[in-house]
């Protein structure tokens, strides 16, 4: 038995021998820009994730994990320079950047390089096309999702179109873009779009503001960065727009800002009353809870707090380390190449220090157990959709600023949209097959209102709508020229005048008629000026066919079309003796007649046998007139039994003997009569 057992000890010394040993340290790099609302939450997080990992005896086991961390300054320029740098430390896998200007730029890098990019704030929904393939995006939604939310908000108060107010960069354009797709399926549309530079100051902020007070919606939705994104706010405020009557909608960027201090800034919270904002939903958790006070321990009497993104940057870390251990455990080395290019160019005439750039060799195997990623973090459940490089299931707080506070007012998720319900695992899985009714708790508007506000005004430079109306020549009580102020009058402008005065909100409307006056219009002439735009709307009587169906939209028809015949209704009032109108002088004529004939027949049979019909002529007829109008009230059983017998006896012979049942047949008929 000791023989066999020296052979399983010698294989497994061979196994063991056979596995490259694990590295004593691996790199990891941060690129973010340290001095931002982001990136003060995002540095202590990852220092506490990191040493965390190093701590934790069940993670990377020997290998001590090391961070390098480079600011971008908030600079896309500055911030390719530090990912090159970055680059040339042999890091494995980087985490950020938290702009997606950046990350545009920096996900070329990585590309080439083969090092996984992990972003816990770039939400630009580009990057996660097939272009960038070593970019995954940690944070808990991207702007896809956000303006999905976005949208059910709009559209749950009625609202059908929008003001989109943002930064000119790539994280705003994919923003609008996102927002403009999400709101089409909810057939509304973002009316106005207006655009603003990275670096613009308050006076061209309020410039812009300016023209989007010329426009007819009052629902502003604002996507900017949360650094200089109250800027917006404070112009609004010092033209009005905070008043009654406005909607202001703010993504996930507000949230971060507010939440970045403890307690709330007061002036920041004053610019941004009654305003709707979105934060990225983390489930409560003693994780959470424990990463929370143990950030505020270290900020040693410093006001800022973890935010979203911190804690999306700590899940990033342990992403990463769980990556690694999982890559190591399965044999995995950590080797670094040069890149014959890049070798080109330094042979040649270039100057840049691209020889000290190293391929990571195993990068697609690490990106691969990255995205394999599965475990419950503080953020909570941490892993990918199957069909992007993207967490699965996003979710946000529907968040309503007010006081000295924000208020929570509701949920979105990708499953359930807007609930007033947490979206946890179960109610997610549940609501997959089943939608439940959307619904948020109230809003306290700006101006301190609690109803909705209709979100759309008549703009200042706006014009009338045009109507074309058909000048007829005939018919013309449906529509006509007319001497008034309007220019035209009928039963089809009158109808179209009630309709609008329903709207809440005024719209001054301009007649203009079409034809000549001498011969009625072509109507499917006046169809196609309104598909054209010739005309914003037409009004008249105007039939409803299939091939005018193709080009424009018509109401619900208010006549009915086809010939109709109109007569006058009498009314008629009801009495006792309505059940006489029926009977005419003819019917009562043949009714008498009927009775005269039942009489006579009655007589003729009865004379002989029936004393009662016996006597003078006189005495005769009186007693045929009386036995028919008593036939209506009085039952005659022994005249009619008489009778009834005397037709029976002569209904059989009296050599037959008739059939019993017959008899019986015979004489319950008569009883049923």
């Amino acid at each position: 038995w000791a023989r066999p057992l020296l052979r399983v000890l010698c294989l497994c010394s061979l196994v063991a021998l056979a596995r490259p040993a694990r590295p004593a340290n691996v790199s990891i790099g941060a690129l973010f820009t340290f001095d931002s609302v982001i990136g003060r939450s995002a540095r202590a997080a990852i220092d506490l994730a990191v040493a965390d990992v190093n701590r934790d005896a069940r993670v990377l086991r020997g290998t001590h994990l090391s961070l390098v961390a480079q600011d971008t300054k908030c600079s896309g320029f500055v911030g390719t320079i530090q990912a090159l740098q970055l680059m040339e430390k042999k890091v494995v896998a980087v985490v950020g950047p938290q702009s997606s200007g950046i990350a545009h730029v920096v996900s070329h890098v990585v590309n080439e390089l083969h090092v996984p990019l992990l972003s816990f704030a770039a939400t630009d929904p580009a990057l996660a096309s097939a272009q960038y393939p070593y970019f995954v995006r940690a944070a808990r939604g991207d702007d896809s999702s956000q303006m999905a939310a976005v949208a059910d908000i709009v559209t749950y108060y009625g609202w059908r179109e929008v003001t989109v107010i943002y930064v000119d960069n790539d994280y705003g354009r994919g923003g609008v873009d996102a927002l403009g797709d999400a709101l089409e399926a909810k057939r509304a549309k973002v009316s106005f779009k207006a655009p603003f530079p990275p670096d613009a100051d308050q006076a061209a902020i309020a410039d812009l503001l300016v023209r989007v007070t010329m426009m007819e919606s009052r629902v502003c939705v604002v996507h900017v960065n949360p650094d200089s994104g109250l800027a917006v706010f404070a112009a609004a405020r010092s033209l009005g727009m905070m008043a009654s009557g406005y909607v202001w909608i703010a993504t996930d960027w507000l949230a971060a800002a507010l939440d970045s201090t403890r307690p709330p800034n007061p002036r920041a919270m004053s610019l941004v009353q009654g305003v709707v904002t979105l934060r990225q939903y983390t489930p409560d958790s003693g994780a959470k809870r424990s990463l929370t006070s143990r950030f505020a321990a270290a900020q040693l009497n410093r006001t800022a707090t973890l935010n979203a993104f911190g804690l999306a940057a700590y899940d990033a870390v342990w992403m990463a380390a769980r990556a690694i251990d999982e890559f190591l455990e399965d044999g995995g080395n950590v080797t670094f190449s040069a890149d014959p290019r890049l070798q080109q160019e330094v042979n040649g005439t270039s100057t840049l220090r691209l020889d000290t750039l190293r391929v990571f060799d195993q990068g697609e195997q690490l990106l691969q157990k990255v995205m394999l990623a599965n475990f419950t973090g503080v953020t909570g459940g941490v892993r990918f959709s199957a069909d992007c490089r993207s967490l699965a299931d996003p979710a946000y707080e529907v968040l309503n600023v007010g006081g000295t506070g924000v208020r929570r007012v509701g949920y979105w998720s990708n499953h359930s949209h807007l609930s007033v319900a947490a979206p946890t695992p179960l109610r997610i899985k549940t609501n997959s097959s089943q939608q439940q009714e959307q619904r948020l708790y109230s809003v306290i508007w700006p101006g301190e209102t609690t109803s909705p506000p209709r979100g759309w005004v008549f703009p200042n430079n706006g014009r009338p709508l045009r109507i074309g109306v058909p000048y007829r020549t005939t018919q013309k009580q449906f529509v006509s020229k007319d001497s008034g102020p309007d220019g035209a009058s009928g039963y089809c402008i009158d109808v179209f005048k009630a309709a609008v005065a329903l709207l809440p909100y005024p719209v001054p409307v301009s007649f203009i008629l079409f034809g000549d006056g001498v011969k009625n219009p072509d109507y499917s002439d006046l169809v196609n000026k309104v598909a054209n735009n010739v005309f914003d709307a037409a009004v008249g009587d105007v039939s409803i066919v299939t091939n005018r169906t193709r080009v424009v939209d018509f109401t619900q028809p208010y006549v009915e079309s086809g010939l109709v015949i109109v007569s006058p209704v009498k009314e008629k009032s009801s009495n006792a003796w309505a059940f006489l109108k029926p009977f005419t002088l003819g019917m009562w004529a043949v009714t008498g007649a009927f009775f005269l004939f039942v009489g006579a027949v009655v007589w003729i049979l009865e004379h002989r046998f029936n004393p009662e019909f016996r006597g003078s002529p006189r005495e005769q007829l009186v007693t045929i007139f009386w036995f028919s109008f008593s036939t209506m009230f009085f039952a005659h059983s022994k005249l009619y039994y008489l009778a009834s017998a005397s037709v029976a006896l002569r209904s059989f012979p009296r050599d037959e003997a008739p059939d019993k049942s017959m008899v019986v047949q015979s004489f319950a008929g008569e009883n049923t009569v």
